[in-house]
C-alpha cells in the first residue's frame, strides 16, 4: 500500500508504523521458521533412508518412515517451523513470508554437506549470499498489508473469478500429476513430485493465511468462529497440508534432498507470490519502484538457489527400478568350450536372474 493510503488506513501517521512493527513481526518469523524447516529436511532424509535400509521406501510407496523415530523427530521440528510460517502470516504479507523460506535452503545445504555427505562446492555458498542478499531486499521493499475485517471478507476475495480461476488450474494440474505422471514418471522425474507439492502448496499458503486471520481477530474480540468459510479454510488447509507430506517424502526419499530443497523453493514461491497476487492484492497501490524491487529481490533469491541447486552433485541413491527382473523372453550367447551359442526366444529363462544394472542399459 502507498503511505497515504497505509495512514488512512490506520486512521493516521501511526498505521504506517504499525504496519511496519507487523512486518517485522513476520519477518523474524519467517527466519525462525526458515532455520527450523531446513533442519527438519536433513533429520527426515537420514529418518527416511533408515527406513528405507530396513524395508520398503517411500519413494515406492512404503511407509515404513512411520515406526522410524528420527523421521517424527524431523516432522516435529517441521512442524514448529510451520507453526512460526502460520503465524508469520498473521502479521505480514506471503509476497514478504514466502520468499524467505529461501533460508531454510542455506540451513539444508550447509546441514546436508557435514551429515549427509552431498557435498556443498565453493560455487555454492555464492548461492547462500545471493539467497541472504535477495532475502533482505524483498524484507526492506515488502507489502504493507491491511488485515482483513472478518473471514467473510477474505470468502469474497477467494470466490473473486481471478482467483477461482487460478484454484481450479491449480486443482486439474494436481491431479494430472498425481494420477497420471506420478506412476510413470515419479521415479524419474524430480518435476512430478516437486510439482504436486508447489501447486498444492500454494493453496495451502492462501488457506492457511485465512485461518491465521481469523484467529488473530478472534483473539482480538471479533470471535470468527461463527462463519462457516473459517472451517472450510481449516478443512482445505489440512487436506492440501497431508497431500503436500506425502510427495515431499516420497521427493526426499527418491532424489538428493539438495536438489529437493531448491526446486521446490523455487516452484512454491513463485506460485505462492502469484495466488497471493491475485488473491490478497498484494501489489495493489504500491509504486512502480517497489514492486520492481520486490522482484529484483524475488529474482535475485531464485539465482542463489539455482546456483546452489547447479554445484551440488548427483544423488546416488539407488533407484526402485535399478534391481528388477529381466523380460521373460530375450536372446543372449554363452561361451563354453570354444564354442558360441545362442538362447532361443522360447526357452524360459530362471525367474530368480537379475539385472544389476538399469534395463535401459541392455541393447
Amino acid at each position: 500500500m502507498s503511505p497515504d493510503a497505509t495512514g488512512e488506513a490506520g486512521g493516521g501517521g501511526g498505521g504506517g508504523g504499525d504496519l511496519f512493527a507487523a512486518n517485522l513481526k513476520g519477518s523474524l518469523l519467517a527466519v525462525a521458521s526458515s532455520a527450523f524447516i531446513g533442519v527438519s529436511f536433513i533429520v527426515k532424509k537420514k529418518g527416511l533412508l533408515r527406513a528405507g535400509a530396513a524395508g520398503s521406501r517411500a519413494g515406492v510407496g512404503g511407509y515404513g518412515y512411520l515406526l522410524e523415530p528420527l523421521w517424527w523427530v524431523g516432522m516435529v521440528t517441521m512442524l514448529v517451523g510451520e507453526i512460526a510460517n502460520f503465524i508469520a502470516y498473521m502479521f505480514a504479507p506471503a509476497v514478504l513470508v514466502t520468499p524467505l523460506g529461501a533460508l531454510s535452503i542455506i540451513v539444508s545445504a550447509v546441514l546436508a554437506h557435514f551429515t549427509l555427505n552431498e557435498k556443498l562446492q565453493r560455487v555454492g555458498v555464492l548461492g547462500c549470499v545471493l539467497c541472504i542478499v535477495g532475502s533482505t531486499v524483498i524484507i526492506l521493499h515488502a507489502p504493507q498489508e491491511r488485515t482483513p475485517s472478518s473471514v467473510d471478507e477474505i470468502w469474497h476475495l477467494a470466490i473473486q473469478p481471478d482467483f477461482l480461476c487460478y484454484a481450479t488450474a491449480a486443482v486439474a494440474v494436481s491431479l494430472f500429476l498425481m494420477i497420471y505422471c506420478a506412476p510413470r514418471y515419479g521415479q524419474m522425474n524430480i518435476m512430478v513430485y516437486v510439482g504436486i507439492c508447489s501447486v498444492i502448496g500454494s493453496l495451502t499458503v492462501m488457506s492457511i493465511k485465512a485461518v491465521g486471520i481469523a484467529i488473530k481477530l478472534t483473539i482480538e474480540g471479533i470471535n470468527q468462529a461463527g462463519y462457516f468459510q473459517t472451517w472450510l479454510f481449516a478443512v482445505i488447509s489440512i487436506t492440501c497440508m497431508a497431500v503436500q507430506l506425502v510427495y515431499l517424502n516420497k521427493a526426499l526419499d527418491t532424489f538428493n534432498a539438495a536438489v529437493v530443497s531448491p526446486i521446490y523453493y523455487a516452484m512454491f514461491t513463485t506460485l505462492t507470490i502469484l495466488a497471493s497476487a491475485i488473491m490478497f492484492k498484494d501489489w495493489s497501490g504500491q509504486s512502480a519502484s517497489k514492486i520492481a524491487s520486490e522482484i529484483c529481490g524475488f529474482l535475485t533469491v531464485l539465482a542463489g538457489t539455482l546456483v546452489l541447486h547447479s554445484t551440488r552433485e548427483p544423488d546416488q541413491t539407488l533407484s526402485a527400478d535399478l534391481y528388477a527382473p529381466l523380460p521373460p523372453k530375450i536372446y543372449w550367447h554363452i561361451q563354453g568350450n570354444g564354442d558360441i551359442g545362442k538362447q532361443k526366444e522360447d526357452d524360459s529363462l530362471p525367474c530368480d536372474i537379475i539385472t544389476v544394472m538399469r534395463q535401459d542399459y541392455f541393447v
